[in-house]
């Protein structure tokens, strides 16, 4: 499989990009973004792209893929509305339409959350906008998935860029043997959710939007013998 990821940089993204890098059925990792990641692998490609509403200098490069995996986003915290959905919602969906356009039978992986509501009822901004995101995903390509994972444990060495965030996880880290026995329902890895990626990215799943539950569940699939 050849495989696109965006926000590698990202926490997330790390665990994903290391994931695809390590299956033996990946043949190829495409990552685009602004930022290199650091890293060197036989398998990896960068392609290194500003401007994320607009993808036709870089339309022939994006042939020939069979899976994107999003993982680019950005917390809500101290954004207003307007910039939150550039981030959110233009560059998500002007990144499936290139793609899609370019390899129609790419599977689309999008890492939103839980709390999403695609309803448009809720008063919270980050949950309606990515709810607006999912929508508009699903309705253009039936292999569009929305991933909503409660708590992501990071990969050993994986940093996550917000403030925040390095402290959340500082602190909660250590309690994750714990959680996954207590709450399973709400916790998962950022290994777990690129294994869940792959399989859904061969195999298709029974539903479009995942949750936790879903998410480990579709991870722990072995894949075909090559």
């Amino acid at each position: 499989m050849r495989i696109i990821v965006f926000g590698a940089t990202g926490m997330v993204g790390q665990g994903v990009l290391d994931t695809c890098l390590s299956d033996e059925q990946v043949t190829e990792v495409l990552v685009i973004g602004r930022t290199p990641t650091g890293r060197t692998h036989p398998k990896l490609r960068e392609l290194h792209h500003q401007d994320f509403t607009d993808f036709t200098p870089i339309k022939s490069q994006l042939t020939g893929h069979d899976a994107c995996f999003y993982c680019l986003g950005t917390s809500a915290v101290g954004m207003n509305e307007a910039d939150y959905r550039v981030i959110t919602y233009d560059y998500t969906l002007a990144a499936a339409r290139a793609l899609l356009a370019s390899s129609p039978g790419l599977t689309f992986a999008y890492v939103s959350g839980v709390g999403t509501d695609g309803t448009g009822r809720t008063r919270m901004m980050w949950a309606r906008v990515k709810g607006e995101t999912e929508n508009a995903l699903l309705e253009l390509s039936p292999r569009a998935y929305a991933f909503r994972p409660a708590f992501v444990f990071p990969l050993p060495g994986t940093k996550a860029k917000t403030k925040s965030y390095v402290l959340l996880y500082r602190i909660v880290t250590p309690l994750y043997p714990l959680l996954r026995r207590v709450v399973p329902r709400y916790v998962t890895t950022t290994v777990q959710l690129g294994k869940a990626m792959l399989q859904i990215a061969r195999a298709g799943a029974p539903r479009r939007v995942l949750e936790t539950t879903d998410i480990n569940e579709a991870a722990a699939h072995r894949p075909p013998t090559p």
